[in-house]
């Protein structure tokens, strides 16, 4: 038997707050996505399965850390220094696990609930939007016994940008010492010389088999007929490798009458694409649900997650362990391995093993390599010497007892806990880097515990077949405990032990517990007239411990309509299946705040005087702080068509009041700032979804999905008249991520110099000039700041397809994002005028050499790179993107293959994720972050998996 998918989803079951809806009845703005959408994807996190798959959802792309979660924003950005992530919800109660400790292959279904009439009934956490996950239960048949295993590999999906070699590396430096000399003033036969003569003396190493001073001569030109003796200048070869990527999940499931239960157990490994990265996670999950009695049911959830792994150590975009931005920066003339600068062989020590080259073994006759290149630190070195790994034990339950009386009411109680003990451990070298020479190491071990405890009353009635009432009122407790460790030592013992006992000095030793606790009454009704008139209305008041007991209250209410035309009478089509008018509006909050403490004055210990003990004081009580609030106005058009397709469009309008900011105080405080509710922020924005089956025959079938979304976000308050924050400036009437940079207007053919237009003109500057109407300068520090453009994307989206032909099914989906600016720092990073050391990009090649050069790349000058080199509009790029996000093609045995292997199923497939991106420049990252920027992280790993399911 063949089951065809059901592209209407008329009767489809919504998950909401606290309950279930109709799908056709539903007044609110929500998104599903089901088992199969996800099933024998080689995914390790759940968020994973939202990119390209849900209209007004979007998200970075997890970055190729196993293990690592993506960052996931639904309708805009909600806050500006509060958090903007929405709230996780796992069988019906707030998750406060990592979402990465849940095993996709449990999952049910995952359901976004978007507006305020969704979302509102979890009050003063669901600001950012509720992503409510569903794990499996056991379903009415004989029981089933479901194994899957995937095998596959992980390796680097980005290409890195593409950069200069040897040969055209020297002959660039050579240029940048000439035009230096020339800035100041020396004659060109002059500078030429100086040029050859000190470029290897500042570079360090000469890889060819030449004298230095014959490298590049005098005329700029690299010596004919060179060879280079060097081996392994690209450390990209010693830093990334092929990984191995394996998954195994085991099921048990079942149903009768009254009961029904379902058992997993995962292990997943993987090993990241960078040395000395790998993540492991053993998952087990119980679900059952029993009813002893007509008038009684209840449920225990019960799932546990092991999982350990090593980080692939970034230390910050610009940090010397960070293996991206050192393997990238490093001069194409400069060995991973130590070799004799005459014939290029390596040194081997005493023990015949390569020397790692660390630019200043001197006392092994070698040069020191140009400061540029990070004398003195070795990153292959570093990354295997140091350690930077975790230890994670997750332990959730759920249990729940439901009972009937009176015939419609129905009184259910929920507990949940979900704890967290997570290990941290850090080990700086003793050989090179930061630890060395004395080596150092440090625990950092958290326990975070959450127990939320609910009592929900609901009352259901049908009245004279068309009046549909559902009524529900409910309390709930939560309360959060986290508690921290820290410990930091330096001066190792031993080799080969790196616990704290085997180091002598004590660097820091801290520990604090934190809770944070809400109390909430909440109430909703829902009425349904006909199947034609929906109505629903919510209200939510909470308690929030973080903020002072005179405004601790808070009240969160929404309020929704529908009206299902076509099942009026006036209505007679028979092309249009389903149309749904719906409009909703709703206020919610958003309580995580800096602080779970931020009424209170609260001071630093620590500041000690020898044995005196000291403290300092380190905010102010802010005892009029509330909550931040998003009020969402909704309105929608649900429809269905031609008996196979259905969508929806819908516009939205999200305000954000109370927007959490530091405001400047006076010096005389002692303190900078006090934390007050001053701002406004609004996003809008349109989303359209629409899906169905384009083609179906008795063998083949396709069927298509197409999301597309727009937000526009705006400040329409602030405490200010105007803030920088890095490369973006807050202001009224513009948006979150909006660039402020200087004013790059090109190169002056005649000279070569970058030219910005000026903010103040000087008619005796040497630097400031007038070309046609625009005053112009080549000093960076009179350069024009100004708004160049935003990060937001005009629209963004994913389209899948599956086609079917009898027992294959090939599906894809890709993501995109079209237009928006990214401010690409890397690359101004390889675009240097003074490489000294440092790598450079291809497109320096087309730099300006001589009078009349029409280019946008400046002159090579170490004098003057300052000037070119600086943050501007120059380095912004267009910020769109499409990814190729996944491809699986499987094959499901027919039945006759089935019988006679006694299975009840099989499935092989082969399946690939993050095969790769398009953007407007190779290497770049550019779905990295919301706000359009780049850093040197972990670019993101594209996997090949070959899997096999089988139900017995």
């Amino acid at each position: 038997v063949t089951m065809n998918p059901d592209t209407q989803n008329l009767d489809e079951v919504i998950v909401t707050a606290y309950g279930t809806a109709d799908k056709g009845n539903f007044t609110g703005a929500a998104v599903a996505i089901k088992a199969d959408q996800i099933a024998n994807r080689p995914i390790n996190n759940v968020a994973n399965a939202l990119e390209g798959q849900a209209a007004g959802v979007i998200t970075t792309s997890a970055s190729g850390q196993p293990g690592s979660t993506p960052a996931v924003r639904i309708r805009g950005i909600g806050s500006v220094n509060s958090s903007s992530s929405p709230l996780y919800v796992v069988d019906g109660v707030p998750y406060d696990a990592a979402i990465g400790n849940l095993n996709p292959e449990d999952i049910e279904d995952i359901t976004v609930l978007k507006d305020a009439s969704s979302s509102a009934l979890y009050g003063s956490r669901a600001a950012n939007g509720v992503i409510m996950i569903t794990t499996k239960k056991g379903k009415k048949n004989k029981p089933t016994f479901n194994l899957k295993v995937q095998q596959g590999i992980a390796s680097r999906a980005l290409p890195e940008y593409d950069r200069v070699n040897a040969d055209q590396y020297y002959p660039l430096t050579w240029e940048s010492l000439r035009n230096g000399r020339l800035t100041q003033g020396a004659e060109p036969a002059v500078a030429n010389q100086y040029a050859t003569d000190n470029l290897i003396p500042l570079l360090g190493y000469n890889v060819y088999n030449i004298p230095n001073n014959q490298v590049v001569g005098t005329d700029g030109q690299l010596a004919p007929g060179v060879v280079n003796n060097f081996q392994g200048l690209d450390w990209f070869d010693e830093i990334q490798r092929t990984g191995n990527r394996g998954e195994y999940n085991l099921t048990y499931s079942g149903a009768n009458e009254d009961t029904d239960y379902y058992a997993s157990f995962g292990y997943l490994t993987e090993d990241g694409f960078i040395i000395n990265s790998d993540f492991e996670r053993f998952s087990g999950r119980l679900n059952m649900n029993t009813k002893p009695t007509k008038w009684m049911k209840t449920g225990l959830n019960l799932s546990a997650t092991l999982s350990e792994g090593n980080n692939a150590r970034d230390g910050g975009s610009n940090s010397f362990v960070n293996p991206f931005f050192t393997a990238r920066s490093m001069g194409p003339i400069y060995p991973v391995f130590a070799q004799n600068m005459q014939t290029g062989g390596f040194i081997l020590d005493e023990f015949g093993n390569k020397i790692y080259d660390t630019g200043d073994l001197i006392n092994l006759g070698l040069p020191t390599r140009g400061p540029g290149s990070f004398p003195g630190r070795h990153v292959v070195q570093e990354t295997l010497l140091n350690v930077d790994s975790f230890d994670r034990d997750v332990i959730s339950g759920r249990a729940y007892a439901e009972v009937y009386f009176l015939k419609n009411f129905t009184l259910r109680t929920n507990i949940a806990q979900d704890m967290t003990s997570l290990l941290n451990l850090g080990y700086d070298n003793t050989i090179v880097g930061d630890g060395a020479p004395a080596g150092r190491t440090r625990r950092e071990n958290i326990r975070i515990n959450s127990l939320t405890f609910n009592q929900i009353l609901t009352y259901t009635n049908t009245f004279k077949e068309k009046h549909f009432v559902d009524l529900l009122a409910g309390h709930e407790n939560y309360d959060f405990t986290r508690t921290v460790q820290f410990i930091s030592k330096q001066d190792q013992i031993l080799s080969g032990n790196i616990e704290p006992d085997n180091f002598v000095t004590i660097n820091s030793a801290t520990g604090r517990t934190d809770k944070d606790r809400i109390e909430s009454y909440f109430s909703r009704a829902n009425y349904v007239y006909d199947d034609k008139y929906s109505f629903s209305a919510s209200i939510r008041r909470d308690g929030s411990s973080r903020f002072f007991e005179d405004v601790r209250w808070g009240t969160f209410w929404s309020v929704g309509g529908a009206w299902n035309i076509d099942k009026e009478n006036f209505f007679q089509s028979e092309f249009i299946d389903m149309l749904k008018l719906r409009a909703s509006y709703g206020e919610v909050g958003n309580n995580n705040v800096s602080s779970y403490y931020p009424w209170q004055a609260l001071y630093d210990l620590g500041f000690n005087n020898a044995t005196e003990p000291g403290i300092l004081q380190a905010s102010l009580a802010a005892r009029d702080l509330v909550w931040e609030s998003n009020n969402t106005y909704d309105i929608g058009l649900d429809f269905a068509f031609g008996k196979r397709f259905s969508g929806s469009i819908e516009y939205f309008y999200r305000e954000s009041q109370n927007l959490l900011f530091d405001v400047p105080l006076s010096l005389t405080t002692g303190l900078s700032s006090r934390i007050q509710n001053i701002g406004t922020m609004s996003n809008s924005g349109i989303e359209f979804a629409i899906q169905g089956e384009l083609v179906k025959t008795n063998d083949f079938s396709w069927v298509s999905s197409l999301n597309v979304s727009t937000f526009d976000n705006e400040f329409k308050k602030l405490p200010f008249e105007e803030q920088i924050n890095g490369t973006k400036k807050f202001e009224v009437g513009r948006s979150i991520y909006d660039f402020w940079l200087r004013d790059w207007v090109g190169v002056d053919p005649e000279t070569g110099d970058g030219l910005y237009r000026a903010e103040e003109y000087d008619p005796d500057s040497d630097a400031d000039r007038i070309v046609g109407s625009d005053t112009l300068t080549s000093n960076f520090q009179n350069a024009r700041f100004h708004f160049a453009g935003r990060s937001i994307p005009d629209f963004f989206g994913g389209w899948s397809n599956s086609f079917s032909y009898k027992g294959f099914t090939l599906s894809a989906l890709v993501s995109f994002s079209v237009g928006g600016d990214f401010y690409d720092g890397i690359y101004a990073g390889l675009m240097s005028a003074d490489p000294d050391g440092g790598a450079l990009h291809t497109d320096i090649l087309n730099r300006w050499q001589q009078p009349g050069d029409i280019t946008d790349v400046p002159r090579m000058d170490v004098i003057n790179s300052n000037n070119t080199n600086v943050g501007s509009d120059r380095w912004l790029t267009d910020g769109s993107w499409l990814n190729f996000r996944s491809v699986n093609l499987s094959y499901t045995l027919n039945r006759d293959i089935l019988q006679r292997l006694k299975l009840r199923g099989a499935t092989v497939y082969l399946a690939g994720e993050n095969l790769g991106w398009l953007s407007s420049r190779k290497g770049m990252f550019v779905s990295e972050s919301f706000q359009g920027t780049a850093s040197n992280t972990f670019t993101p790993a594209r996997t090949f998996t070959l899997g096999i399911n089988v139900n017995f």
